[in-house]
């Protein structure tokens, strides 16, 4: 085989450190997960039904490149009715192939070599790669516990050089629950438009925040519209994460090109799951709430365990993850969650899957039943609980 037959670049690239953990999980019959970003929810019977429909009338062909008009009518009137912005459906809207084919289309479609991203960690592990593989440079911002986790305007004037291009922007974050309200988004607008810079927001928690408050995008604000690539998609807030559907909206001269790419790369996203997504949009909005109010109640239930084994953990007010910190064991976090799952069978994310800031923490997913929520972290609490004494011994 010859040396050069695969391409450094991608050969060069980490794999994912979530799957490392379920790969392990997969052949642990008594094992719990609490690790994978995906919600115990089945699709709503009604979004079903339509998918199921579709396939009965035979709606079998492939779509326009861009997605069913149908659908990104839906999704203009949806992006209108919560966040009051107005895109044009037929020429700033792209369907994608899940959120993930929409950060790597909105990277390859404006990158140039030697760009560089602005990305605040600990954040989704896919940013950086899809950076990487569009031959720019990815710059990592280190978000702090004692800001929220949230990016402010200092750290991100610090990092801007003359070659900054883009910034990403992951919130609600994974994996810290972290979200963005709006007086801080208006502190770095200025900042954004000053150096020119164009925003990847991705979306796809907007839907799941908590504590009353409303996500804002920052595609909403003053000036940000035109510079502001928006990402969200269905498999969150409707539970549909193997229907594989999401969506771009931005400028029309930047969607051009990511339906240029999308459209030789994958032709067009799954027909069955556009016809799906029209009937979530209309008639989706009861499920979001309640699937919301569950996750809340069983956030406050983590945060509530984790408190009563004394494990220090931030607040998060999006997504479906809490973020503790373990460095009072003086461990890594993969040492750490590989411990507790050799000893307690219990799977949870090291903080460091999300960026080396992540080092000191873990994520843990509540997308699961209370039940199974209170097994694992009763596991958790013992496994913490006899750290402490072997520690106490040793003293």
């Amino acid at each position: 085989m010859r040396e050069d037959l695969l391409a450094a670049k991608t050969v060069a690239l980490k794999p994912s450190g979530i799957r490392r953990f379920f790969d392990v999980v997969a052949d642990m019959p008594d094992a719990i997960s609490l690790g994978v970003g995906e919600p115990d929810f089945d699709t709503p019977w009604h979004v079903r039904d339509e998918g199921i429909y579709s396939l009965e009338k035979g709606r079998t062909f492939y779509t326009s490149n861009s997605g069913l008009k149908e659908l990104r009518k839906e999704i203009a009137a949806y992006i209108q009715r919560t966040q009051h912005i107005d895109y044009h459906y037929l020429h700033e809207i792209l369907v994608t192939v899940g959120g993930s084919e929409a950060i790597d289309l909105a990277m390859r479609a404006m990158i140039n070599p030697g760009d560089e991203v602005l990305i605040p960690e600990p954040a989704y592990v896919s940013y950086e790669p899809t950076v990487l593989l569009a031959d720019g440079k990815p710059v990592i911002i280190h978000l702090k516990e004692e800001n929220r986790f949230r990016l402010t305007p200092e750290e991100l004037e610090e990092a801007i050089t003359p070659k900054t291009k883009i910034l990403v922007m992951p919130f609600p974050n994974n994996p810290t629950g972290a979200i963005m309200e709006q007086k801080d988004l208006e502190k770095l607008v200025p900042i954004i438009i000053e150096h020119d810079l164009i925003v990847v927001s991705d979306e796809i928690y907007g839907e799941l925040t908590y504590g009353g408050k409303r996500h804002v995008s920052i595609a909403s604000l003053p000036g940000m519209q035109e510079r502001t690539i928006l990402i969200n998609g269905f498999s969150k807030a409707y539970a549909m994460t193997g229907w594989r559907l999401g969506y771009a909206c931005g400028p029309e001269a930047i969607i051009r090109q990511m339906t240029k790419i999308h459209q030789f790369c994958i032709m067009c996203a799954p027909t069955t799951s556009q016809y799906a997504a029209v009937e979530a949009l209309r008639n989706g909005d009861d499920d979001i709430a309640m699937m919301r109010e569950a996750y809340d109640e069983r956030r406050r239930f983590v945060l509530h365990e984790l408190d009563g084994m004394g494990l220090p953990c931030f607040e998060p007010e999006g997504a479906f993850y809490v973020f503790p910190c373990i460095k009072e064991f003086g461990m890594t976090s993969d040492e750490f969650a590989t411990k507790l799952l050799e000893q307690q069978q219990v799977a949870i994310v090291p903080g460091t899957a999300f960026g080396d800031c992540g080092e000191g923490y873990l994520r843990i997913s509540y997308a699961y039943s209370i039940d199974n929520l209170r097994e694992a972290l009763g596991r958790l609490s013992t496994f913490v609980t006899e750290l402490r004494d072997h520690k106490m011994k040793e003293n």
